[in-house]
């Protein structure tokens, strides 16, 4: 199994309403992949980070093998998502893909 995590921060130009918006809309989109994409195995969006943290969300996902995480990064349900309510919102991303 292989786990994708991303770490997001939302541009600044945004206002706290616009954000929490934002993130329900990626929450939302991102965890409707479910089920949609071949080897997809578990996908969630944590949108209330504690004061302490640096980032905006987060993304914790699971897949059966490096190969099925690399058809999600072009399957296009997933390319629609990110191209229509992530990139265009976000200013810096973090990613960290390990083997479990």
């Amino acid at each position: 199994m292989v786990k994708h995590v991303i770490l997001w921060q939302l541009k600044d130009e945004f206002s706290a309403e616009q954000k929490a918006a934002i993130k329900a809309g990626v929450k939302a989109n991102l965890e409707s992949l479910q089920g949609k994409i071949p080897g997809l195995l578990e996908i969630k969006v944590n949108i209330e980070p504690l004061a302490s943290s640096n980032v905006d969300m987060m993304l914790d996902s699971a897949f059966e093998s490096e190969e099925a995480l690399k058809g999600y990064a072009v399957h296009p349900e997933h390319v629609k998502v990110a191209d229509t309510y992530v990139r265009p919102y976000t200013k810096a991303r973090s990613c960290l893909d390990y083997e479990v």
